[in-house]
């Protein structure tokens, strides 16, 4: 995670959201070809777990524009020693803090506030034929919820857990 300089004054704020220059000296050497923006308009809405199986995995520079989301990003590598652990961190617009997802991890986030947009660039182009999602609350993986009433999408209530899953990498 990190967070870009950001400029302001009385007229509001400067940023650059996204700097080559700034990317390596991060370690992160990814070549961004699509960015996607979402919109979640009722608290608690989850989406995800999701990736891109190999070869068309995509990795992520992810930020939110508006409100305030709980982004957690999944290590999906089955030979990794942090194979089904999970990062978690806040992102909202106002820290304007932005985080790396690196090819083999799947990606989730909830929105917890009303009328939240993320925005995100992706190392890949989208490819239906190797979309995938695992179950946003699979046991094996254990992401800690809170005491919530869920808004999710047919397609992820209708997510395989992870042991069920086709995920390659």
């Amino acid at each position: 995670m990190f967070t870009p300089k950001v400029f302001e004054d009385f007229r509001g704020y400067y940023m650059e959201s996204y700097s080559k220059r700034t990317m390596n000296e991060f370690g992160i050497n990814a070549v961004f070809v699509q960015d996607n923006h979402l919109l979640s308009l009722k608290k608690y809405t989850i989406r995800g777990i999701h990736f891109q199986n190999a070869p068309r995995a995509q990795a992520k520079l992810l930020r939110c524009t508006k409100g305030k989301i709980l982004d957690i990003a999944v290590d999906l590598r089955k030979k990794s020693p942090t194979y089904k652990e999970y990062v978690s961190i806040e992102l909202d617009a106002e820290k304007k803090q932005q985080i790396f997802i690196p090819k083999g991890f799947g990606h989730v986030c909830m929105s917890l506030v009303d009328d939240t947009e993320v925005q995100y660039k992706v190392d890949e182009l989208y490819y239906p034929e190797f979309d995938r999602a695992i179950a946003w609350n699979d046991p094996d993986i254990g992401i800690n919820w809170g005491n919530i009433t869920p808004i999710v999408s047919q397609k992820d209530k209708d997510a395989p857990l992870l042991k069920d899953s086709d995920v390659n990498f």
